[in-house]
């Protein structure tokens, strides 16, 4: 660990399950911000995060990072106005599958649309493990709970489809067992100029244990040569996996970057922001 990374932790005591996932997504994420700055791309002080609720905003107590612990589905709102306010902050959000793609999906939409310069991070479990194992949209078809103790009838919402088919300017999914490639993903998801999301595909060891099909299918893209600029390519790479899972299931689960296109961002398409975001930019250097 570099020194970058040691200012990076807090003295929270982790409250995660032993095993869980999460944890490596925690070590990847300081391990590419920590060489963001040790390579002098920016300052811990220019970066700014939102979690929302769920056990992924537990990221907001193990990062020594300013931000805002936000409300359930308001993480990319959130960031948003931290963007707007100071566009020259590097904004973070981190949300859960239920948490962005149940009560946050209209916020989701929307940031694709408005492609504002901030990264979205998910993680996502498929199922709404703080609360005990509830389906949430993306829990596969036949997905059994105490609330759906029949299992749920609905095919899973394929964030990765929607948000290409919303023309967001980068789309990626990692899974946090690749934690080197997962770094850097989320390294080109930061330099990307626009709304960077990022599906993180993982089990809950507890009320989702996924993880014996995800390490049978997952594949990297780089290794496929794949063209993420090819939207047609990009659309057939995200339809591989349905995120319906079973024991002898066989799916190709691609992670990586699977599509990417420069647009403007929502500073340049506003001409107040642009000139808040130059005006900000002489202040904010005259802080460092």
């Amino acid at each position: 660990m570099n020194r970058k990374e040691q200012k990076l932790r807090t003295e929270a005591e982790s409250t995660w399950c032993p095993g869980c996932p999460n944890h490596l997504v925690l070590e990847s994420t300081k391990k590419a911000i920590g060489e963001k700055i040790e390579n002098g791309e920016m300052n811990r002080e220019d970066i700014s995060i939102a979690t929302g609720i769920g056990c992924h905003g537990k990221m907001f107590d193990y990062l020594n990072l300013g931000g805002v612990y936000t409300l359930h589905g308001r993480v990319l709102p959130t960031c948003l106005g931290m963007k707007i306010g100071n566009p020259n902050l590097e904004v973070i959000g981190f949300g859960g599958d239920g948490d962005t793609y149940s009560e946050g999906m209209s916020h989701f939409v929307h940031a694709a649309r408005y492609n504002p310069d901030i990264t979205m991070m998910v993680h996502n479990n498929q199922v709404f493990a703080l609360t005990t194992g509830q389906a949430t949209p993306v829990s596969e078809k036949g997905f059994t709970s105490k609330a759906q103790p029949k299992g749920t009838p609905h095919q899973p919402l394929n964030p990765l489809k929607l948000a290409i088919s919303l023309d967001a300017s980068f789309v990626a999914r990692v899974y946090p067992k690749k934690m080197q490639h997962m770094k850097e993903t989320l390294k080109k998801a930061m330099d990307h100029k626009g709304f960077a999301f990022i599906d993180i595909a993982f089990p809950c060891l507890i009320y989702n244990n996924k993880q014996e099909f995800l390490e049978r299918n997952i594949y990297e893209l780089e290794e496929n040569g794949h063209d993420p600029t090819d939207e047609i390519k990009a659309l057939e790479k995200a339809r591989e996996w349905d995120y319906n899972t079973g024991k002898d299931k066989k799916q190709d689960v691609p992670v990586g970057v699977i599509y990417k296109k420069e647009k403007e961002t929502l500073s340049d398409k506003r001409p107040k922001l642009k000139e808040l975001k130059e005006k900000n930019k002489a202040w904010w250097q005259t802080k460092r």
